[in-house]
């Protein structure tokens, strides 16, 4: 890279000695001004030859933005000397060990801070706004940083020249999604109104210059009705300016000024209003700035607000008083939108010099202003640049700042510039889980500054991270310790939890899928008796065991083996018990079988309900577990398997007579549909055998056939036999049987 010319150099020389002019108000301590001027030798000396998009040699770039530091924004020398030296560590390769030994730690720290938020990709800050605040604020020790950026962007906007195409676009949309509201906080109001304008210039440069050019067009005309609006409100104050003479308080003198609102402003208020700029109806604003003493700056500015409103009819819900109650940026000022001639309105703000002051230049003019002759106090402002910054919703200006920044969060990026806040501590897991689930229950590592880390890594604000993933990785137990954001926690705990029933549910299946295997029961008194066995707290726990082996299958069987066949050995000797107790009870000794009938008084039974037996059929009792005799017929349904289960209860009997109550058969008769067939049946029944018919239905059918069920009430198996042959005998019936209700 070439050097400057000799024509070059002198050029730089020259503004830098024109800089040092116009800060030498603010800066004149001469140690102060040799490390300001070693500061500037030192650029020189790095960035020798280097040049803008422009052309411009690169160190015209940096004095101009120590002016601005100092006379824009009210910035010290330590801010001259980094808005020398501002990116020579990234830029140049110079380490931060050396910037320090040659101008202090302060500075060191400045430019570190700046280095780290310039670092920061900031493309969509639009949709983070808040946060970035919040991650300038966690990046840097010194605010400094943040107002030299704003120099930046301001210097940047204005000479955009300098700057290639993209680069601007990206500063652009920086300005206006983060700088304007930090100076817009900050009551950089100047500033703030160039950003606004000059954004507006770039973005929409159509809308901008045509009302540029209806502004231009009229200002005759806007003069006229400034002179106009303005003449009763000079002539108002002068009477109260000769009445304070005379006086002992409120002596004051003023200035006013106005002007049309912004185009910005003028444009947000067309597309507010939906109307074009000649139907604006709040154009003009004017300021009256007072020059009195600073016990009577009150009750001055509400005197010349009584004038303005004597005069002109006042809108009260534009009424804004922040000098009783300052902004937080210590903004202080009486505004008032009053009507003029029934179709304009004019905005006044009513201040004090020092109120002024303030207002343009934000927090530095209050300090300098404090101090007047004395050293500004810059500490203080300093600490009130972080205060406001951090509070922007705060309402109330306070004069003091005790507490010092302490965040307990850290901003992370991912690979495409996405901003992420977690709290410190946080690890690549945490980060994982931020951005997906799924990301989190595979990560296998992350690239932290394209660096390879485990999932352990702790974060550090500011880190760019890449996790890695793998197919074959899932979560474990023992991620929960080390994890820190509720949102990991909870879905580490909720995988572990799906997986424990995913488990259980294979276990489950298992366990049954053996008992049946095993022809042992499978009920939930099996699953009580297992959980009990093992100490476990519910079935859950007894399948998540079996499906990951901890509990063998065979050891359950031969738990279930033994319990199972010590407790039927136990059921069947208490029931042989029973059945023992009865057949003492209601059998005669020596007896084989147990007779039953109407003449056996002594002798508790009841007929089953499911074979219906009827006296003089083959029937066998059955005890049961209450100690009562059931009556079933041989030829029951569950003859079988109470023989087969139960053989120990089955008892022979006989009977014995005629039971009271007949009990009920049901028959079922099926053949031809033939004419009278219903009146036959009837007879047989009612009138031939006379047997009572409890219930009879018959349906026909399209083939010329029916079926049909009888429930009749017989006094024994006889009579019941003989029925169903009367009933065969019968012209048309083709089959009669007696069957289970």
């Amino acid at each position: 890279m070439n050097s400057y010319s000799i024509q070059e150099k002198t050029a730089i020389q020259n503004a830098y000695k024109s800089m040092l002019a116009e800060i030498k108000p603010h800066v004149n301590d001469e140690d102060q001004l040799k490390l300001i001027h070693d500061a500037y030798t030192y650029a020189l000396e790095k960035y020798d030859g280097k040049y803008m998009v422009s052309g411009k040699a690169y160190l015209f770039h940096l004095i101009d933005l120590a002016r601005i530091a100092v006379i824009e924004v009210g910035l010290g020398y330590v801010s001259v000397i980094c808005a020398f030296i501002h990116g020579i560590t990234y830029k140049r390769g110079v380490q931060l060990q050396e910037i320090e030994s040659r101008f202090g730690k302060i500075v060191a720290v400045i430019i570190d801070g700046f280095d780290k938020v310039s670092d920061i990709e900031t493309e969509k800050v639009a949709y983070n706004s808040d946060s970035f605040r919040v991650l300038f604020l966690s990046l840097i020790e010194d605010m400094r940083v943040v107002l030299l950026k704003v120099v930046h962007r301001l210097y940047d906007i204005r000479n955009q020249d300098d700057i290639d195409t993209d680069r601007l676009k990206r500063y652009v949309h920086e300005i206006k999604h983060l700088y304007i509201p930090t100076v817009h906080r900050l009551g950089l109001y100047a500033i703030k109104a160039e950003f606004e304008e000059k954004v507006m210039l770039y973005e929409n440069p159509v809308a901008y210059r045509e009302i540029e050019s209806k502004i231009k067009a009229s200002q005759e005309k806007q003069r006229q009705t400034a002179e106009a609006f303005l003449e009763p409100i000079i002539k108002g104050l002068d009477a109260e300016r000769e009445r304070s003479k005379k006086g002992d308080k409120y002596k004051f003198s003023y200035t006013i000024k106005w002007r049309l609102k912004s185009i910005p402003s003028i444009y947000a208020k067309m597309k507010a209003q939906n109307v074009p700029f000649e139907q604006v109806y709040d154009l003009y604003a004017a300021r009256i700035i007072l020059d009195c003493s600073l016990k009577d700056e009150k009750e001055c500015c509400w005197l010349v607000y009584s004038v303005v409103t004597n005069l002109y009819e006042p809108n009260l819900n534009r009424l804004r008083d922040w000098i009783t109650i300052p902004k937080a940026s210590g903004y202080e000022s009486l505004h008032c939108t009053v009507n003029f001639d029934g179709k304009r309105w004019f905005e006044i703000q009513i201040r004090t010099e020092r109120m002024d002051s303030i207002a343009e230049k934000g927090q530095a003019a209050h300090y300098i202003y404090k101090s007047k002759d004395s050293k500004p106090d810059s500490e203080a402002w300093l600490l009130k640049v972080r205060e406001i910054l951090e509070n922007p919703h705060q309402m109330l200006f306070q004069s003091s700042y005790h507490n010092t920044y302490k965040s307990d969060k850290i901003f992370i990026f991912t690979p495409q510039g996405d901003l992420k806040q977690l709290p410190i501590g946080s690890t690549v897991l945490d980060f994982a889980y931020e951005i997906h689930s799924k990301l989190g229950d595979t990560c296998n590592g992350a690239r932290v500054n394209g660096r390879v880390v485990p999932i352990r890594y702790v974060l550090n604000n500011g880190d760019r991270v890449e996790i890695i993933t793998s197919k074959k990785q899932s979560p474990r137990a023992d991620w929960l310790n080390f994890v820190t954001t509720d949102k990991a926690k909870n879905k580490i705990r909720r995988f572990l939890k799906e997986e424990k029933l995913r488990e259980a549910g294979i276990g489950r299946g298992t366990l049954h899928r053996r008992l049946k295997n095993w022809k042992l029961p499978d009920n939930d008194e099996i699953i009580t008796l297992l959980v009990k066995a093992y100490k476990l707290e519910n079935a859950l726990q007894l399948y998540n065991k079996i499906a990951t082996e901890e509990i063998d299958l065979a050891d359950i069987k031969k738990l279930l083996t033994e319990e199972l066949g010590e407790k039927e050995e136990k059921a069947e000797k208490a029931d042989k018990e029973i059945v023992e107790t009865y057949q003492k009870n209601n059998m005669a000794s020596g007896d084989e079988c147990l007779s039953i009938g109407e003449d056996i008084d002594n002798v508790n039974y009841k007929l089953a309900k499911c074979c219906s037996p009827i006296p003089g059929e083959p029937v066998f009792g059955f005890v049961t577990t209450d100690g009562n005799l059931t009556i079933h017929r041989i030829s029951c349904p569950n003859a079988k398997s109470l023989r087969q289960r139960y053989g120990y209860r089955i008892i022979n009997v006989k009977w014995n007579g005629i039971e009271n109550g007949m009990p009920c058969a049901t028959i079922r008769i099926m053949g031809e549909d033939v004419m009278g067939l219903l009146g036959k049946i009837t007879k047989v029944i009612s009138d031939d055998l006379k047997v009572n018919m409890k219930h009879i239905a018959l349906n026909s059918y399209k083939e010329g056939l029916f079926d049909g069920r009888i429930v009749v009430q017989v006094p024994d198996f006889e009579t019941l036999d003989h029925l169903i042959s009367k009933l065969k005998a019968i012209e048309g019936v083709t089959e009669v049987t007696r069957i289970d209700d």
